[in-house]
């Protein structure tokens, strides 16, 4: 019974975390994106947890806001890492197969995204 307690409750907590018509966060943009920054850091192919982030923070922003909100966090998480590379960030989307309207970039202007 205690474990079905705490199931319930966890989906609980996942549901308000989630639940459409909430404003996008830098939490979940960065937990989103944390499986990427051994890709973003070294190279090489982005890992399959990495590309699953890439996907579902592309679906978690939806509304221009959230796209806008997604771009200032990636932009300042992008800064947070001095040996981040650019073109690996850039390639990013595309090598998991996903159309973004939010580039990975340090020096994007997150005004103009619609």
């Amino acid at each position: 019974m205690k474990g079905i307690i705490i199931a319930i409750a966890v989906l609980a907590m996942i549901q308000v975390m989630f639940e459409p018509g909430q404003a996008l966060t830098c939490g979940q943009v960065d937990a989103s994106l944390a499986p990427c920054i051994p890709y973003l850091t070294q190279g090489g192919d982005p890992s399959s947890a990495c590309c699953s982030g890439v996907k579902s923070l592309n679906e978690l922003a939806q509304t221009t806001a959230d796209k806008r909100t997604a771009c200032n966090c990636v932009k300042a998480a992008a800064n947070r890492y001095a040996n981040l590379k650019d073109d690996a960030a850039q390639a990013l989307p595309t090598k998991c197969g996903v159309t973004m309207d939010t580039p990975v970039s340090r020096t994007v202007n997150c005004d103009i995204i619609n």
